[in-house]
């Protein structure tokens, strides 16, 4: 299943190398994006990242699951943007996974796609996700799948390869990276 990771600046960069890294440790085509007219991207803490492509060269039918890192400021440039919005609705609407990251599932709060469902997120943005909000490291509700934060950026990028790939590649990998699936 390939994977669309737009990398705002500001992203967390742990956050989203760390998803890239496992998610590509099982095969798994991920296909990084930079939402401006440049490669690089200035992280958060100073740190730049180089992203594969830009938004305009990319087309979202090609893509199975779009993948949300979060940071602060590169969480409020995914919610002003409306490509990003149009992107989660549209992944939401075709039944494609939807996976967010620390403060990032304010995201799919602000694109409508959690009613009735329930999410996790940093917890300092709780209040965004409202009703849906469960204080729990990862949660997968349907195609949506969201983790806290840094911390939780590991076992979150081994529930996507649960989810894209099965359990027993999941394991694989945990295994070669000497850590569980819990």
């Amino acid at each position: 299943m390939p994977v669309l990771i737009p990398l705002p600046e500001g992203v967390e960069p742990l956050e989203a190398v760390t998803i890239i890294d496992v998610l590509r440790r099982a095969s798994i085509r991920v296909t990084t994006v930079s939402l401006t007219d440049h490669i690089t991207i200035h992280a958060a803490h100073g740190i730049k990242l180089a992203a594969d492509t830009t938004w305009d060269a990319i087309n979202l039918d090609d893509f199975g699951a779009l993948v949300l890192p979060g940071g602060a400021k590169g969480t409020e440039l995914l919610k002003s943007d409306e490509r990003i919005l149009h992107a989660v609705r549209e992944f939401n609407d075709t039944e494609r996974h939807i996976c967010a990251l620390c403060a990032a599932p304010t995201v799919l709060a602000e694109a409508g796609i959690l009613e009735g469902r329930t999410a996790t997120c940093y917890p300092s943005c709780a209040e965004e996700l409202g009703l849906s909000y469960d204080n729990a490291p990862v949660i997968a509700d349907g195609n949506i799948i969201t983790g806290q934060g840094p911390g939780t950026a590991l076992l979150f990028s081994l529930v996507l390869v649960q989810h894209f790939k099965g359990d027993p590649e999941a394991q694989q990998v945990a295994d070669a990276m000497l850590t569980t699936l819990q």
